[in-house]
């Protein structure tokens, strides 16, 4: 019974950190509080993201704030076409005992800004994606463990393509959100510029340590799920596999590809953590249905007929829902 209750007095704290943790992002990021949210969720589900926007959106600055506010080591890679896999992950040096040391790349951290993933080719790529996976870094047949909690944010810039290396559907699945960045509105570009524009000194406070972390994202796979909300996870994942018995109608007209099993063990997960930041002790199917979009828009593959007719990936994903 006591564990219980810890375990319900573990959530309302989760719920208490989130709106704490929004609120200190906040005097530094104005809007996009669902980007945040999506972000939020993410880490404490254990899971990567990756930000899709235009230049100009706070893409770094809204990494390197959630940072500040968890009180955990912070790096960014500039993603170029000449970056090495030893440029992230590290390498072994000769050092003046003729003995080889290994240095350590700026993977080594436990928030990681890989700032436009898609600018690099796909051997570089594969070396973080590794690290993603496994959380470990083997160079020189050693192995090198990451640290705890160790979280990737990609960016993405769906503009400009020329000379970028785009990411293959295997390295996608390995990001559990891919969250979209919107123009800012109006008044609260007002605000940003405002704000940027003068001289302007915000005093962060640090909200969790990694200890608190990964104790929430321990206690995030703990939350209970009923059997109806599972199902719905997979059926929602399994709707979008074409000419499959349970796929629906958008996925056959629409979709050459469809989600795989990650991403119900996403939604669930997802769905979990959106619960227990809102105060609540189980998912139900609002809260998956809130957080589809992010699991599912960079699983599925729309096909020609798709293109033609201009349906995008959340006209397909609303279908569904």
């Amino acid at each position: 019974m006591s564990q219980q209750k810890s375990d319900v007095e573990a959530v309302d704290a989760l719920a208490r950190a989130y709106q704490e943790l929004s609120q200190e992002i906040g005097k530094i990021i104005v809007g996009q509080e669902d980007v945040v949210k999506a972000v939020i969720i993410s880490l404490f589900s254990n899971g990567h993201s990756l930000l899709v926007g235009v230049p100009g959106l706070a893409k770094t600055l809204l990494v390197s704030t959630i940072s500040e506010v968890l009180d955990l080591e912070f790096k960014r890679i500039q993603f170029t076409p000449d970056l090495m896999p030893s440029d992230i992950t590290g390498s072994e040096i000769l050092d003046e005992d003729r003995h080889f040391r290994f240095v350590r790349g700026p993977v080594f951290a436990n928030i990681v800004l890989a700032d436009e993933i898609n600018r690099t080719p796909p051997k570089t790529q594969a070396a973080l994606l590794e690290a993603m996976q496994e959380r470990v870094v083997t160079v020189g047949g050693a192995r090198h463990n990451l640290p705890a909690p160790f979280f990737v944010l990609a960016t993405q810039n769906p503009i400009e393509q020329e000379g970028t290396y785009p990411l293959p559907e295997a390295q996608l699945d390995r990001f559990m959100f891919n969250i979209p960045l919107n123009y800012p509105a109006y008044e609260e570009e007002v605000l940003v510029v405002k704000n940027t524009t003068t001289s302007r000194d915000v005093e962060l406070k640090h909200v969790l340590n990694a200890q608190e972390i990964q104790e929430f994202q321990q206690l995030i796979r703990k939350i209970p799920v009923a059997d109806n909300v599972l199902e719905y996870c997979v059926s929602l994942a399994a709707k979008t596999r074409p000419n499959t018995p349970r796929a629906a109608k958008e996925a056959d007209n629409y979709l050459s590809w469809g989600a795989g099993p990650r991403a119900s063990q996403y939604l669930a997960l997802g769905a979990k953590c959106h619960a227990a930041i809102r105060g609540k002790y189980s998912p139900d199917i609002e809260d998956v249905q809130t957080i589809a979009n992010l699991v599912l828009r960079h699983r599925i593959v729309r096909n020609f007929k798709a293109e033609a007719e201009g349906v995008s990936e959340e006209n397909i994903i609303e279908a569904l829902l």
